[in-house]
């Protein structure tokens, strides 16, 4: 089935071994997305078990499998801890994983806006009920802010030429397909990395329009109360802004990596990284799944 596509999961085998999947333990996967990573913890669990799968895009919640042991959330994982409150498991949960990878399903859907590859609305909502769009943002910032959008979660040298470019669009005529957005700042980039450029574009404006880094902070922060100690953490990220972010957490318990002091001058860190460098796919995987080229996977175990 062509829908099989949606359901490789990145880093899999890796991930799973990281979690340390115990049979009767509680586990949550704060991105169901195609399931994939889900339906393999639920192959590891024992009829006991139990696993909280969220997600903030009905179509992903529709599309889980049915099984007893697993609990749908539909909504945004930086409401992690107060369902984990409601479920009463707070504190006792042994694994919790996150794969920031957007679904091929979000990528190979044009209406969904999130790909330069196929002209359609210019969207990129995570959840199709939020306010805001990508072609909102790009109606309604200022030069500034859209500087601001694609120098820092697009890391583009040409932030500035694209923020004017967008700005001089928009007075005459709104920019509101993924294919008028191409066409706007193609001439911008460099001919010899044009989709690579043009991916960092379209990334920018995904992480502002779904607030990806606040999410990704709140979840870290959120998942010390909700694992049990000895717990483990397992992040997947695709870009340097999100695996910066991770990074700092698992080896200093701070998103900035300021390291905390206990009285005598110790590093007082509430959670280790198993490894000093996060894991990659190899070759083989890569060849099988071109989409895991740029996923890096790091695990930390709560003190």
């Amino acid at each position: 089935m062509a829908e099989d596509i949606y359901h490789i999961p990145a880093l899999l085998e890796p991930t799973l071994d990281g979690l340390n999947i115990k049979k009767n333990g509680i586990y949550v996967d704060v991105t169901l997305g195609g399931a994939g990573h889900t339906r393999a913890i639920l192959d590891r669990l024992g009829p006991n078990g139990r696993l909280f799968s969220f997600d903030q895009d009905i179509e992903a919640i529709e599309r889980a499998p049915h099984d007893p042991r697993l609990t749908t959330v539909h909504s945004n994982f930086c409401y992690l801890l107060n369902f984990m409150d409601f479920y009463g498991v707070d504190g006792k949960v042994d694994g919790i994983l996150a794969d920031l990878g957007v679904s091929f399903h979000h990528f190979d859907d044009a209406t969904r806006g999130f790909s330069f590859r196929a002209d359609g609305p210019l969207d990129m909502r995570m959840n199709p009920d939020a306010r805001l769009s990508a072609a909102d943002i790009v109606a309604n910032a200022d030069e500034d802010k859209l500087t601001e959008i694609f120098r820092i979660y697009g890391e583009l040298k040409q932030a500035r030429r694209i923020a004017h470019r967008l700005i001089d669009l928009r007075s005459v005529s709104p920019v509101t397909t993924t294919g008028q957005l191409t066409e706007a700042v193609a001439p911008l980039l460099n001919p010899a990395r044009e989709k690579k450029e043009l991916a960092q574009v379209f990334q920018a404006l995904r992480i502002e329009v779904n607030s990806e880094m606040n999410v990704l902070a709140t979840l870290l922060s959120s998942s010390l109360a909700t694992l049990t100690p000895g717990g483990r953490l397992a992040i997947i990220t695709y870009h340097s802004l999100e695996d910066r972010m991770v990074k700092n957490f698992m080896r200093t318990g701070t998103i900035t990596g300021r390291e905390e002091k206990d009285f005598f001058g110790n590093t007082a860190s509430p959670i280790r990284p198993l490894t000093s460098k996060p894991v990659v796919p190899d070759d083989e995987e890569i060849e099988r799944n071109p989409r895991s080229r740029s996923a890096k996977l790091r695990i930390g175990v709560k003190l």
